[in-house]
């Protein structure tokens, strides 16, 4: 429905008639809402556009049914059979353009409180300018000179900006978890039942860690070669088995009581998918059997029939993923997100026990006051009496994820040889990445832990 509505809200960026015509089957909508679906479209698009650059398949489809397809090419000086659009160099020349798009509206937009300001109305409408300005700015980096130089130097930005963009997320997951147990324990000081849901969700996330660490060891594992899998699973699990000690460790209890086994379970667990998705991504081992005939071990027997039709696992994959991607985008720009980052936090006597604690509670919901239909669909204006989230942030996270998109359809440093159809195939920079981000994340979660005790005479809230 979400998709449907969106399709049709880009309609409005033609004018009211079009917006009053296609709009008006879509339910009701917060204007701050639709502003970030609005972003989040155009993101959208501009990705798409990068995974059909990087198709070979595509390409020579377009080869094969465009009639003129050469003559086309030479037209617009994109070679004779536009190779300038395709490949790694066109996805960092658009990606270029989509970055620069989102970090001069995060200039532009610093320090808007007031959601009746001049640049606060820009940033809240004029979709058919901006899409042009984006459209010109995605197709302006083609003209870039001396291309070699910017796409070596982009590379490195492209780079740093993607890690950075991961650090955020693994923040807010750290975030995330020490939120949850301090809402339900809450809670718990008012009702005993929050503390049977404590222990329930806890019991289940750490048999969930455990079945996937027993799960990898049974197939990712045999009993001879696979050395990087059995240390890796080995030394993953450890991590999650120490940081569980020191979350209950009477120490850290003293320093913080809020601390428990919620958190370190829900590190476990995402431990425990970084692990299994860099085990996943890590180039596939061969040997020689008993007649010299090689064969892939350390990887499980039934997934080697899976991708069978590549396109097709490549398609949902890839949505799949970019949907995580733009799904990390929205919860990262909420203004609880982007005060956490900044380490403020909501104090224990204002917490308010939720199963979905994460949701705004009925009573913060003032948005109704001030709703308009003209003749198209319903808005509620619920950024009266200032803004919900932060402009600025929303657009730097967005401008982050443009480098990540980049950085991950052109799989990260083997870009020479990258091809969506070959997104899932194995390379030794992706397994790596994601190894690393897992023991960042351990160690954020560990740090939150030992930072009152290194630091004794300063507060820390979480």
């Amino acid at each position: 429905l979400v998709v449907f509505c969106l399709t049709f809200q880009l309609a409005c960026c033609c004018g009211t008639a079009a917006c009053s015509l296609c709009c008006k089957c879509c339910p009701k909508i917060k204007q701050s809402t639709s502003t970030r679906f609005m972003y989040a479209l155009y993101f959208i698009l501009v990705t798409i556009i990068c995974c059909v650059m990087m198709s070979t398949t595509v390409a020579n489809e377009m080869k094969t049914h465009i009639p003129f397809y050469q003559q086309m090419c030479k037209g617009i000086q994109a070679g004779e059979m536009c190779e300038k659009l395709v490949g790694y160099s066109a996805v960092y020349k658009v990606c270029f353009g989509m970055a620069c798009f989102f970090f001069l509206f995060f200039l532009f937009t610093i320090k808007i409180n007031n959601s009746k300001s001049c640049r606060a109305y820009i940033h809240n409408g004029f979709w058919l300018i901006k899409l042009i300005v984006l459209a010109a700015m995605c197709s302006g980096a083609f003209f870039i000179p001396d291309q070699d130089t910017f796409l070596n130097a982009w590379r490195y930005v492209g780079a740093t900006g993607g890690f950075l963009f991961i650090a955020i997320q693994l923040i807010l997951l750290v975030e995330f978890a020490h939120k949850w147990n301090k809402n339900w324990t809450a809670g718990a000081n008012h009702k005993q039942v929050w503390n049977g849901l404590l222990a329930l969700v806890t019991l289940i996330l750490y048999s969930i860690a455990a079945a996937a660490l027993v799960l990898m060891a049974l197939f990712y594992t045999r009993s001879e070669g696979c050395t990087y899998n059995k240390v890796l699973i080995g030394v993953n699990g450890g991590l999650c088995l120490f940081v569980s000690l020191v979350a209950i460790s009477p120490c850290v209890q003293n320093r913080q009581p809020h601390s428990g086994l919620l958190q370190s379970g829900v590190i476990s667990c995402y431990v425990m998918y970084l692990t299994f998705s860099a085990l996943s991504s890590k180039p596939p081992e061969t040997i020689l059997d008993a007649n010299n005939r090689n064969i892939t071990i350390c990887v499980p027997e039934f997934s080697q029939g899976l991708h069978r039709d590549e396109n097709l696992v490549t398609g949902l994959g890839t949505t799949i993923l970019f949907g995580c991607i733009l799904y990390s985008c929205l919860t990262s720009t909420t203004r609880a997100s982007s005060e956490a980052l900044r380490g403020i936090y909501a104090t224990a006597e204002t917490e308010v026990a939720r199963c979905c604690f994460c949701c705004v509670p009925d009573g913060d919901a003032d948005a109704e006051e001030h709703v308009e239909q003209r003749g198209g669909q319903t808005v509620v204006y619920d950024e009266k009496k200032g803004t919900v989230y932060s402009y600025a942030y929303f657009h730097f996270v967005f401008f982050l994820a443009s480098l990540y998109v980049m950085m991950t359809v052109t799989h990260w440093f083997h870009y020479e040889s990258a091809q969506i159809e070959k997104f899932f195939t194995g390379t030794w920079s992706i397994f790596w990445i994601k190894m690393v981000s897992c023991w960042v994340c351990v160690c954020l979660y560990l740090w939150t832990l030992i930072a009152p005790l290194c630091c004794p005479t300063r507060e820390f809230s979480v």
